[in-house]
């Protein structure tokens, strides 16, 4: 152990904080993310002052579930009006504020290692937690306060240019939301002949059909493995994407994602991925979607699958935004099937209406959109990168 390390125990101190004169009523819990989130416990009719009144500057954690999670959900509250949270997280702050930074300590506990080193602590069972006394007695190193403040200052650079980001394609896809509800799926229809359908009225003229048949293919290479193909996951190459990375209709967690080689992706992929494409999440979660605006040299794995307009019927961002608005969404959710593990079946999921536009009202959006993807594309993987370059600046605490 490097000599400037420290237990947590000498710079950190509980506080219990109640809220008996009932100042709020907010819950909130903690994420595995450590971020602060609307509690989901039913609090009807449970008495709020017993909860902890926990205030800006404050930290607190959940010290339940450990083993199961293998994370210490842990947060720094950070916002100006109060709130609550159960009385079973332990909440505490930092002593003297002139020797820790609070932002440094809370990269500290974003760290992998510290959450390996709670899981540790435990008894490895589901409802395994971490004591008080355990926390403190974990060691981090303490350097001087300016370098913490320059340390902390380095990582909120990377940190607000994600948020940035991340704000600039929730606009975008707003935006482009907007004009699919304007154009497509609300159309103003007042004036023309329309009729009723499963999903909605529509003008007169427009085709209401199913998703297998505006599909000119899927790409479905789930019960692939490369022990099958006759190979075995590289350490570099092409990246394999499953369910687990997407979310949100982003790509995620590519940076511990598989890789294949070429040989291997050239068997694996018979058919490649193409501009445009969908991809879908077929199970574990269902219904999560991506669309490929431009770089598609991926490989296809665990419970995700590829879905290509025919755009002679369809365009593609047509689609994507029919699949993905809250009534295509209910459309898959009434197909699925499975209880514990909720998936759908291909035979039910081409069976999703889908209403075809005119091809120039069609066309009017595609021009409006495209361009629109490709940015939030391109600021997804800026995102990425970044999120590499802060995963290296907590990976180098231990080093300072």
């Amino acid at each position: 152990m490097k000599s400037n390390y420290e237990p947590l125990g000498k710079h950190i101190r509980l506080v219990d904080y109640r809220n008996s004169e009932e100042v709020t009523s907010t819950v909130l819990g903690i994420s595995i993310d450590k971020e602060f989130m609307p509690s989901v416990a039913n609090v009807i009719g449970t008495d709020l002052s017993r909860y902890k009144l926990i205030s800006k500057g404050l930290f607190a954690c959940n010290p339940m579930h450990v083993g199961r999670d293998e994370r210490l959900p842990i947060a720094l509250y950070e916002k100006a009006n109060p709130a609550i949270v159960s009385p079973a997280y332990f909440m505490f702050e930092i002593i003297d504020h002139d020797i820790l930074n609070e932002e440094y300590l809370m990269m500290w506990f974003r760290r992998p290692e510290f959450d390996r080193e709670c899981w540790f602590m435990t008894d490895g069972s589901v409802r395994g937690g971490i004591t008080w006394d355990d926390l403190c007695r974990i060691k981090l190193p303490v350097p001087s306060y300016a370098r913490q403040c320059e340390i902390v200052e380095s990582y909120r650079t990377i940190t607000d240019r994600i948020a940035l980001k991340r704000a600039e394609n929730d606009n975008l896809r707003a935006t482009a939301e907007t004009e699919f509800f304007r154009l497509i799926r609300y159309p103003q229809i007042q004036e023309v002949p329309s009729q009723d359908t499963e999903i909605g009225a529509y003008p007169s003229d427009w085709i209401l059909t199913t998703l297998g048949q505006v599909l000119s293919t899927i790409i479905d290479r789930r019960g692939l493995t490369p022990t099958k193909l006759g190979g075995e996951w590289s350490p570099d190459g092409i990246i394999a994407i499953s369910a687990k990375s997407v979310k949100n209709h982003e790509l995620i967690n590519l940076d511990i994602a598989n890789r294949v080689d070429r040989e291997l992706y050239e068997r694996w992929m018979p058919q490649k991925l193409q501009p445009h494409d969908i991809l879908m999440t077929s199970e574990a979660p269902l219904g999560e979607f991506y669309f490929i605006a431009d770089f598609s040299e991926y490989c296809l794995s665990q419970r995700l699958f590829a879905m290509r307009a025919n755009t002679e019927i369809v365009e593609p961002t047509v689609l994507y935004f029919q699949l993905t608005d809250s009534i295509g969404k209910h459309q898959i959710d009434i197909r699925k099937t499975g209880t514990t593990v909720t998936g759908i079946r291909q035979s039910e999921l081409v069976q999703v209406p889908v209403i075809l536009p005119p091809k120039q009202v069609q066309q009017s959006f595609a021009r409006f959109c495209n361009p629109i993807m490709l940015s939030i594309e391109r600021n997804s993987a800026e995102i990425r990168a970044l999120s590499k370059v802060k995963t290296m600046i907590l990976a180098q605490l231990s080093s300072r």
